[in-house]
Parts: structure tokens; C-alpha cells; sequence
């Protein structure tokens, strides 16, 4: 006799739920990338606390898991914000041209980062 469940069990939905929003993730910064012609060096998705995404001198983009729930367009604006930093160091004037450029209403989005 065979048993089959009617839902799958909740461990191999958690997996799913957590494996692909990531995945997804960093595809957008493989996009974004391209489009702002940059290339980090390595791309990491982890638990943050207190910020939303860093870059580092390494060329390296890490961003906090918990940006895989929020919405598309606060996520295109952590990850411009990090793939910039990459070619502009500080907040400059040049800086913050691109982010207009690309983001368009970041001033707004960027008040949600105080919120961290």
C-alpha cells in the first residue's frame, strides 16, 4: 500500500521558499551589473542586521537575506546603491547622479535604510 501526502512536508517547503529568492537575488545584481558596467568580485546573500547590503574595497557585494522579501523596487535600490560603490567609493555628486539615473524616487527609498 502506498501513502502519499497531500502537502509536501513543511521542511522541503521551507527549502524552497529560502533556496530560490536568493538565487533570484543575485541574479538581479548580475543584471544590474551589467547595465552599470561593474563586476563584483564575489556576490553573497546573508543574515545582516543592521544594514542592507555592503560593499567592499575586495569588490565584494553582500546583502541581507531578509531583502528577498521585500519589494522589487527597494531591492533594485540596495543593489545600485552597492554595485555604485564599486566604481564611486563615497556618496558623491556622481554618485548620486547615477542613482537618479537608474533609481529613480531613491531619496524615498533610501528613507526605509534608517529603518534597519
Amino acid at each position: 500500500m502506498m501513502l502519499v501526502r497531500s502537502q509536501p512536508r513543511p521542511q522541503a517547503r521551507r527549502k524552497t521558499y529560502t533556496l530560490y529568492p536568493v538565487q533570484d537575488l543575485k541574479h538581479k545584481v548580475d543584471v544590474w551589473a551589467v547595465k552599470l558596467r561593474v563586476n563584483p568580485k564575489l556576490v553573497r546573500v546573508q543574515e545582516m542586521r543592521r544594514k542592507w547590503g555592503s560593499c567592499s574595497s575586495a569588490g565584494t557585494i553582500t546583502l541581507a537575506r531578509d531583502l528577498c522579501d521585500k519589494d522589487e523596487g527597494f531591492q533594485n535600490y540596495v543593489i545600485v546603491h552597492e554595485l555604485l560603490h564599486l566604481r564611486y567609493p563615497t556618496h558623491g555628486r556622481m554618485f548620486k547622479v547615477l542613482m537618479t539615473m537608474h533609481v529613480p524616487g531613491w531619496r524615498e527609498l533610501e528613507k526605509k535604510l534608517s529603518l534597519r
